[in-house]
């Protein structure tokens, strides 16, 4: 088994980072890539879950985890223990992806895209690293950027971010 890729997509709250990883999921599965996504829940607090299903019964009655599934659709909910970013990765080999995304976990060394919605978020760009390429919200951020780093930097609405980034994703896996 090929190793997967690992790409990550980091930004501030509000940024736009769930909306590009289902743009980038769809555009690497439309090139026959298998795609897993790991997204950081980082608004503090547990994320939701459905209350009255089994599988959260299960939970709350003490489970440490569990999994349903249903026409193949399989659902893991796990209670207990904290799982390091490097845990999850290693749960997702099992799908054998080529490409895991991953959106969060800004201090991570992985490649990672960076998002910007204004001026005040370029900040985050001295406190990341591995940062291959940027997205900005503001059209006037493009000079700014040109001028303070080498890297390639795109329009939140230009599709060539998602082109550029499925080409880096299959150099590396191809």
């Amino acid at each position: 088994m090929v190793k997967p890729i690992i790409f990550q997509i980091v930004g501030y709250q509000n940024s736009g980072k769930t909306t590009f990883m289902e743009r980038l999921i769809k555009s690497l599965k439309d090139q026959g890539l298998i795609t897993t996504a790991i997204k950081h829940h980082g608004h503090g607090g547990k994320p939701d879950i459905v209350q009255k299903k089994d599988s959260t019964k299960y939970l709350t009655a003490g489970a440490a985890a569990s999994i349903i599934e249903g026409d193949g659709r399989l659902i893991l909910q796990v209670e207990e223990g904290g799982h390091s970013l490097e845990a999850q990765i290693e749960l997702m080999n099992f799908f054998h992806p080529d490409v895991i995304l991953i959106e969060g976990y800004k201090q991570k060394n992985y490649p990672k895209l960076v998002i910007l919605r204004d001026l005040d978020d370029l900040s985050l760009l001295k406190n990341v690293s591995n940062v291959k390429a940027v997205v900005y919200w503001q059209e006037n951020m493009s000079e700014g950027l040109s001028s303070r780093m080498n890297l390639p930097h795109f329009y939140i609405e230009d599709e060539s971010a998602i082109c550029w980034i499925i080409e880096l994703i299959k150099k590396s896996v191809l």
